[in-house]
């Protein structure tokens, strides 16, 4: 494992603190040796540019108080002590990879907002009952090996045994990546932290999503995060000419797959609050203009905030395309890839958190159900958890068009403050009566 000694350290930086530089730092990281590409963001988990931005965030923790290490897992945390020595921690954090042709704020945000919000309490010298950490998880976006949020798995306790035999595209291993940062597969799990050592966990994060732009929000409070599932349909019929075969006699997988999709969309929009259901990847074979298609193979992904509702729709889809499929004398199939459960914020957090929203805008929080995944479904197996959502422009993420207005990050950061102000009361409160 690394050494501190590999971090580097910076003089304080002459731009102003808070959600300002936390943007700052964020279009820093899009860029340069941040990047695996020149002309756009793209920073896999173990590549030289995750190395260097580990080094860089490294660097502003040092500066803004906190002990900085990399656990056996990759992730970069930061420490700020509590009054008490070895304190259990309040821990805040989000994802510093992301996907290829990503956008700058998507996971470094949080980190660079947690960083910031330590460094206000270290300047003024405050010090709370726990201690506060901040992490920049390697792997929440999958973009490099075949399983998403790999290293908040790693630091939950989902991983007992280390993942052997996990490659990249480039048929590098999980062992050979690791090994070449200077980490040990087989210590990998050893990144996980003991329940007694957390006490919660507080990721800030865009919303990825247009509610809050549309409502004329800065923050919003999440209540919890989609349940997900994930299929894999495949339609066979028959490939055929497409001169000589008859339109009444085809069996068409492609047409059948146009008439599925339909039918997807129309039960994703039946409960237009709660529910999303997209086709979002298309394989056509044999995929020649003069070739009516014989397979045809598509991604369908049903979120909700409620499983029941996510449930309900997967078995409406499944029903509406077995009928559609026979109708059409085409086979089917549906295959589930994927199983993500709900995973509902902590309710005392979350009225916490909303309270803070209240009292920094002066407005009722906008409260919301996350539709994209994050590390804090998986860290809730950990800890309590909370999410803090931040305004993105027309709610575009993935993407470089991905913004965010610097007064909007602000408004975040005031509300984190006075979110660990108000849990720290209540957090007192709490001991004294079990003293």
């Amino acid at each position: 494992m690394p050494s501190l000694d590999s971090f580097s350290s910076e003089p304080a930086c002459s731009e102003p603190c808070g959600g300002a530089r936390a943007v700052t730092r964020c279009d820093i990281l899009g860029k340069g040796q941040f990047s695996e590409e020149q002309n756009s963001l793209f920073r896999p988990y173990l590549s030289t540019a995750y190395r260097e931005t580990v080094r860089q965030v490294a660097a502003w923790m040092e500066q803004g108080g906190l002990s900085a290490r990399q656990d056996s897992a990759g992730n970069i945390v930061g420490r700020y002590e509590g009054a008490l020595a070895e304190a259990p921690a309040l821990l805040i954090g989000s994802h510093l990879d992301s996907v290829r042709n990503a956008g700058k704020y998507d996971g470094p945000l949080g980190v660079m907002l947690g960083i910031e919000v330590v460094e206000h309490f270290a300047r003024k010298g405050i010090r709370f009952p726990f201690a506060l950490e901040v992490i920049g998880f390697g792997d929440e976006e999958g973009s490099r090996f075949p399983v998403s949020m790999l290293t908040s798995r790693a630091v939950a306790g989902l991983l007992p045994e280390a993942p052997a035999n996990m490659e990249d595209s480039d048929g590098i291993t999980l062992q050979n990546a690791l090994g070449a940062q200077g980490f040990v597969l087989d210590q990998f799990p050893k990144a996980v932290r003991q329940h007694d050592e957390v006490i919660a966990y507080f990721e800030p994060h865009i919303e990825q999503g247009p509610v809050l732009e549309f409502e004329n929000k800065p923050v919003g409070v999440v209540s919890a995060i989609a349940a997900q599932f994930r299929f894999l349909v495949t339609l066979k019929g028959i490939a055929g000419h497409a001169g000589t075969m008859p339109m009444t006699l085809r069996q068409d997988a492609l047409t059948a797959a146009a008439e599925a999709i339909l039918e997807i969309e129309k039960i994703g929009k039946a409960d237009s609050d709660h529910l999303v259901a997209t086709v979002g990847r298309m394989q056509v074979s044999p995929g020649a203009p003069n070739v009516v298609p014989g397979d045809v193979a598509f991604t369908v992904d049903i979120r909700s905030g409620t499983e029941s509702i996510r449930n309900e729709a997967a078995t409406q889809i499944r029903y509406a395309l077995q009928d559609l499929c026979e109708r059409r004398s085409v086979s089917f199939s549906m295959v589930l890839q994927q199983d993500l459960p709900a995973t509902p914020c902590d309710s005392e957090l979350t009225h916490v958190l909303s309270h803070s929203v209240q009292t920094v805008t002066g407005k009722q929080a906008r409260v919301l159900v996350s539709g994209a995944g994050h590390d804090a479904m998986v860290m809730a197996a950990l800890a309590p958890v909370c999410m803090l959502f931040i305004r993105c422009e027309k709610g575009i993420s993935h993407n470089p068009a991905e913004a965010v207005e610097a007064s909007d990050v602000e408004t975040a950061f005031q509300v984190m403050v006075n979110f660990i102000e108000s849990y720290a009361d209540n957090f007192s409160a709490q001991q004294e009566k079990i003293a």
